[in-house]
């Protein structure tokens, strides 16, 4: 009799009975990342799966203005940089005609002091206009470029505040029209019911050989393995491991209660 309980005690520790519900795959919830008033929050959304919908709306009108303002600005700045390239060109040209006159008037013994210091002060200027052009060249193209980015800026955020779901199941909208939101703000929960997970407990000797185990849900044995297996005990159940099974979406729906066994 001791001999076939010792034979039967191993089988019992490694098919325990465990519980677990029917949960979403992933269960997400999206916080804002800008600052704004909330001006809508489609409410018929909550509890289905959106397709491709505006869900929440935040105030991005002085986003918009500030968005196409910024946009004439850049083509303002493109027309002045060209017309400032044309008048470097022509300038440059002057510059090289009165350095060339004050080389060949300086070699002149038969020019006066007066001529050559007049000579040198004229391409002295023009060098001195051309170059004043040039920095205002490079300058306008410092201000082309920090306009596109502030362009970038304002685009992302006028994306940001539309929150668009595609092909996920909106849970729960965590926030009303006139509600101020700010970076960081939890604005609804979504998840992915595409597939389903089972979360259950394992003690230690449970995952002994685990991979090679059958799993039987309600009494009947399956194909599914255990997929995640976390390494460190969990913060609640400080003696089991915390263990996933992903299997397919319910036909119906989620939550129902399987008995799982693990032998």
């Amino acid at each position: 009799m001791k001999i076939f309980l010792l034979l039967i005690l191993p089988f019992l520790l490694f098919s325990k009975v465990h519980y677990a519900k029917v949960e979403p795959y992933e269960s997400v919830i999206l916080k804002s990342s800008v600052s704004g008033s909330v001006t809508d929050v489609n409410l018929d959304f909550e509890g289905k799966t959106v397709i491709s919908e505006r869900v929440i709306h935040i105030d991005d009108k002085l986003d918009i203005v500030n968005l196409n303002d910024s946009k004439q600005n850049i083509i303002l700045l493109k027309d002045m940089f060209k017309l400032n390239k044309d008048i470097a060109s022509t300038l440059n040209n002057s510059m090289q005609r009165q350095e060339e006159y004050y080389k060949r008037i300086s070699k002149l013994s038969t020019a006066s002091k007066t001529q050559k210091d007049n000579a040198y002060s004229a391409f002295s200027a023009a060098k001195t206009q051309y170059l004043s052009t040039k920095e205002k060249i490079i300058s306008l193209q410092k201000q082309i470029l920090d306009m596109q980015f502030k362009v970038t800026q304002l685009e992302d955020t006028i994306v940001k505040k539309s929150v668009m779901l595609k092909d996920k199941y909106l849970y729960q909208l965590l926030v009303r029209v006139g509600d101020f939101v700010a970076p960081g703000t939890p604005l609804a929960r979504v998840e992915n019911i595409k597939r389903a997970k089972l979360v259950l407990f394992l003690e230690a000797e449970e995952l002994e050989k685990l991979a090679s185990k059958s799993i039987y849900f309600d009494g009947n044995k399956t194909e599914y393995k255990v997929d995640k297996v976390w390494k460190v005990t969990d913060e609640k159940f400080i003696s089991s491991y915390r263990a996933e099974i992903i299997i397919p979406a319910p036909k119906d729906i989620f939550s129902k209660l399987i008995k799982i066994e693990i032998k």
